[in-house]
């Protein structure tokens, strides 16, 4: 545990205001090794879900990231999908049909303009 903590926050750039913890002992111990006993806030289950769902977009980019060789090459590729993707998706079913239509044409539009000037 005092390997992890103390990478995490080698790595951070920065030194955060508080760090909060499941009630779990060790983290307890790692914080007072570390003299972050002052920071170190051992969080009851709600505080703790909220930190462990703020990085939930990260493990979603994590996991589309698996099937590539390197992180560069995944990133550059997810980069240009969610332009593209977000420019597709139009959730139909918030959508009436005829303004789907336009829509849909419209990003039509957009994307062979993109193309043609590629």
């Amino acid at each position: 545990m005092l390997k992890l903590l103390r990478r995490l926050l080698r790595n951070q750039g920065v030194h955060p205001e508080t760090i909060t913890t499941d009630k779990l002992a060790s983290y307890r111990a790692t914080a007072r090794e570390l003299g972050l006993t002052s920071r170190h806030r051992p969080g009851a289950m709600r505080e703790t879900n909220r930190v462990e769902s703020a990085h939930l977009v990260s493990r979603r980019q994590k996991r589309k990231q698996q099937k590539f060789k390197s992180q560069g090459l995944a990133q550059r590729f997810l980069a240009s999908h969610s332009a593209v993707y977000s420019t597709f998706n139009l959730q139909p079913h918030l959508i009436s049909r005829p303004s789907l239509r336009i829509l849909r044409a419209q990003s039509d539009r957009a994307w062979e303009a993109a193309t043609v000037a590629a």
